[in-house]
């Protein structure tokens, strides 16, 4: 059975790469709203009733808009904004977050797709806290750099024009208030707030993300070997995980693993732990994506799991 899907906003970054991705696949059919019907209330109305999966690339407002115009039973839904991400009602899609979450995912008519920077946090500290090697009440500190595509429109607009002129290091959300922050505090476990400090970089897209942790402080100290191994059985034991944990080498003072684009136009994440346990020091750092596993790849990911084909279908690893 071929099933429906209608992207709403499939003319934005993300609906555009999502698009890429699903084209060429025989068990969907995409239904596509007319370039100037795209604010048709009425046309997007009568597509998301029509599709069997809507994915909504749109902002927070227009995507709780579109929610609200589904009005039958059978449409299921993958929002790729921020407004449902701590909503109880929605599943939460980062499928390797638990053993358990590509389930919860399949089953699920509601998917809130995570944002990309959550997703290097959770991937990191979720694990570690579960296994009791890192507390809840851990003061976390969270800072990386991104392609400035995960800016949306208006930051894409504003470094294709600033040309050699761009900033090549632009830290942000200075106020510590960003909207990605409820989401992370929620997924990784954490009893509060992480300190969270992204930054910008005058490349398209790719991004590498960092927790750095003072682990002398905790009242139990594991050492580098044990986080690593917690996150190893951790991404080991969920099937069709794009999520993989490079070798530990607590030698190693530098690797080009860590460029931020080392992974770009795949759905791969990959997670590195630097340690040195005679200072009590670590390093957690996550590679992937951020129009990839960061965004639309999440989506394909989410999709093919509710449509119970395999998860790495139209996905480059």
């Amino acid at each position: 059975m071929v099933a429906r899907i209608f992207i709403d906003g499939e003319a934005g970054t993300t609906g555009l790469q999502i698009r890429e991705r699903l084209e060429g696949r025989r068990d969907l059919e995409v239904l596509s709203i007319a370039p100037d019907k795209r604010k048709d209330l009425a046309e997007r109305k009568r597509l998301l009733n029509e599709a069997d999966v809507a994915i909504l690339c749109l902002p927070d407002d227009a995507a709780k808009e579109s929610v609200s115009l589904i009005e039958n039973e059978t449409t299921r839904v993958i929002d790729a904004s921020t407004a449902f991400r701590v909503h109880a009602d929605w599943a939460y899609g980062f499928a390797e977050m638990d053993k358990e979450q590509p389930e919860v995912i399949a089953r699920a008519r509601f998917v809130a797709n995570p944002g990309c920077w959550p997703q290097g946090l959770i991937a990191n500290l979720r694990p570690l806290i579960a296994a009791g090697l890192l507390p809840a009440d851990l003061p976390a500190i969270y800072h990386g750099i991104s392609g400035y595509t995960g800016g949306g429109k208006q930051m894409i607009a504003e470094y294709e024009a600033a040309g050699a002129a761009a900033s090549h290091f632009m830290p942000y959300g200075l106020t510590f208030n960003h909207k990605h922050v409820p989401e992370m505090t929620r997924y990784t476990g954490l009893a509060k707030a992480p300190l969270f400090v992204p930054t910008v970089g005058d490349f398209a897209q790719g991004m590498t993300t960092f927790v750095p942790l003072q682990l002398e402080q905790l009242a139990s100290v594991p050492t580098g070997k044990q986080l690593h191994e917690a996150l190893a059985d951790h991404y080991a034991a969920i099937d069709g995980s794009f999520v993989q944990v490079a070798p530990f080498d607590p030698e190693l003072g530098k690797t080009p693993a860590l460029d931020p684009q080392a992974h770009n136009d795949t759905n791969t994440m990959t997670l590195h732990v630097f340690a040195n346990d005679r200072r009590g020091q670590a390093v957690l750092a996550a590679v992937y994506d951020n129009l990839g596993k960061g965004a639309s790849g999440a989506a394909v990911q989410n999709l093919n799991l509710m449509l119970g084909v395999d998860p790495r279908e139209s996905l480059a690893e």
